[in-house]
């Protein structure tokens, strides 16, 4: 029985995916790779045995009836979402649709596909749902998100995100449908679309374009490498307790302009500029973002005494390696520049006098 991973074409979801193989999991994908779904990043898995690519869309009733019908599964990971606040602000009703009406959508077939399990297969079922610490709202200088955290959402994305979460413990608490949810921190890693932080900052340095930083760049987020997030995801599916919320995070807190400060002292390095000036230098100090969440923490200690897990990646190395990554892929950025995206900011919101 193999393990459904809906949204697997993306950042999180390819890492994911292949991180369930590598584990010797068989894995049906499901996404409908819209901008930010890329196949390139499952190039080496394929044509692998256990593997299973659909194309589709998590609002589709009937395809999910057919998905559970066909194949089974004995788990399903929830990362289909849309995911960038810039675009949110944008395009909010985007986020809606996908990230609530699909999420109820895709609920509601696991639940007929549930209860018609019998056995050890509808004992073991477990649907797990993957969510951010955005939900939370922004905190103070001090403090930390934990599972107890009252809801606060900000933008568009977080409040898709909220109300993901809040129907994903409904149907749980209503139709006892074995759910957990994870709410982690800022990842990053492979194969992440370039218009986050990271990529952004990495491919624009590597093109001498400017850096673009908001505001002043104080805006601290708790960092976590995609491969922690990935094994927290699998810990939290073989030993979670359907119902249970977990946080994860990378005890990391980087502001923005730390992290482009990183990134450009350690490109100095690897691929110095030919004018021999600090790519430092590119940097831009921007309009902020409207609405823009000035701190995230995660209090990871429930996952960690409770299901053994904690971040193995620090912050050096897992950025090391991100770095090495997109220097060594330039094919796989570039197909992405050569679309509808090249770099360009979104998310301004209206003008205001």
């Amino acid at each position: 029985m193999p393990i459904l991973v809906t949204g697997g074409a993306g950042f999180i979801g390819s890492n994911l995916v292949r991180f369930l193989l590598e584990r010797g999991h068989a894995v049906v994908n499901l996404d409908k790779l819209t901008y930010a779904g890329n196949l390139a990043s499952l190039e080496s898995v394929r044509a692998h045995p256990r593997y299973r690519f659909i194309r589709g869309d998590i609002r589709d009733a009937a395809l999910l009836r057919s998905v559970f019908a066909e194949h089974a599964p004995r788990a399903v990971l929830n990362l289909a979402a849309e995911s960038h606040v810039d675009r949110s602000i944008d395009a909010p009703g985007d986020f809606i649709q996908t990230n609530i009406v699909g999420t109820f959508c895709l609920l509601d077939a696991a639940l007929a596909y549930y209860e018609g399990l019998a056995g050890e297969a509808k004992r073991a079922f477990r649907l797990l749902h993957v969510s951010t610490d955005e939900v939370y709202g922004s905190l103070g200088p001090g403090g930390f998100f934990s599972e107890t955290t009252p809801y606060a959402p900000n933008s568009p994305y977080s409040a898709s995100k909220a109300g993901a979460d809040h129907l994903a413990r409904a149907w749980h608490r209503t139709y006892g449908l074995p759910v957990l949810t994870t709410n982690c921190s800022n990842n990053y890693g492979p194969c992440q679309f370039p218009e986050k932080l990271i990529p952004h900052m990495i491919l624009s340095a590597l093109q001498n374009r400017p850096l673009p930083v908001y505001g002043d760049g104080g805006n601290t987020r708790d960092w976590i490498y995609v491969e922690d997030h990935c094994r927290a995801l699998s810990v939290v599916l073989e030993r979670g307790a359907p119902g249970e919320v977990y946080a994860v995070g990378g005890a990391c807190e980087k502001t923005n302009l730390e992290i482009v400060r990183f990134i450009c002292d350690a490109l100095d390095g690897l691929s110095p500029r030919e004018d021999g000036r600090s790519y430092r230098e590119r940097i831009a100090f921007v309009r902020d973002r409207p609405g823009h969440d000035r701190r995230y923490a995660i209090d990871a200690s429930k996952i960690k005494n409770e299901l053994g897990w904690e971040p193995a990646w620090n912050f050096e190395e897992g950025m090391k390696k991100t770095i090495a990554w997109y220097r060594e892929n330039e094919r796989w950025a570039e197909d992405i520049l050569n679309g509808s995206y090249r770099l360009e900011r979104r998310g301004t919101g209206r003008e205001t006098p």
